[in-house]
């Protein structure tokens, strides 16, 4: 019998960063899975929603409120959606591209899978190299992105996420080098950021659909 996911859990916002963005979120979900090949029906579903995701839906994809509170939050904290893409505006450009989202592995599956049927993007960090919970802060000035050798230098006053040691990723960027999902890790870290307009309930929606994904 596959495993049921448990349940997410609300991340911490600085309070600078809070009374900036009153709104923002973190929630995150520990799971107990195998990075590995997607098995077969993961690989299906993956082409059926390629299948079903045309151009026309692209261009009318950002008009849906879930995608739209994201271009919003990306104006808000200085980036410009048209230039660098919001996540699922990325997925739907590498749609175009390829002429379809390719399997990779049951983590990237997982987290493509989520990100298309629920607009909300979910990242995947190794449990063991994360301590405490995650939440969301500002960068100190030279402060380096995760704790692995030549980690390079935030500037200050980046958006990142952190664990109780260090920032772990940026805000809608990468993952610190040495904090990802590898083939050797046996427990994930999910999280997932929700912005104004998003409510709670889609973004739970979210990380326990990668999560049954995962535990397939």
């Amino acid at each position: 019998m596959t495993p049921e996911p448990g349940e997410p859990r609300a991340g911490w916002v600085a309070g600078d960063v809070a009374a900036e963005f009153g709104d923002l979120r973190l929630l995150q979900l520990d799971v107990d899975a195998v990075p590995g090949r997607s098995p077969r029906e993961i690989r299906q579903q993956l082409k059926d929603l390629s299948d079903r995701f045309r151009g026309a839906q692209a261009v009318a994809m950002r008009r849906q409120p879930v995608p739209w509170a994201y271009r919003v939050f990306f104006r808000q904290i200085g980036l410009d959606p048209d230039t660098t893409r919001t996540p699922i505006e990325a997925a739907a450009v590498d749609r175009l591209l390829k002429g379809g989202w390719r399997s990779q592995n049951i983590v990237d599956d997982a987290l493509t899978i989520a990100l298309i049927e629920t607009g909300v993007p979910i990242w995947a960090l190794d449990a063991e190299r994360v301590e405490g919970s995650l939440g969301i802060r500002t960068a100190a000035a030279g402060e380096p992105l995760g704790r692995g050798a030549g980690a390079p230098p935030l500037p200050v006053g980046r958006l990142v996420v952190a664990d109780d040691r260090s920032p772990v990723a940026v805000l809608f960027g990468d993952l610190a080098r040495g904090h990802g999902v590898t083939p050797e890790s046996r427990h994930i870290v999910l999280f997932c950021i929700q912005v104004a307009g998003v409510p709670t309930i889609h973004a739970e929606e979210a990380l326990y659909s990668c999560a049954t994904t995962l535990l397939q």
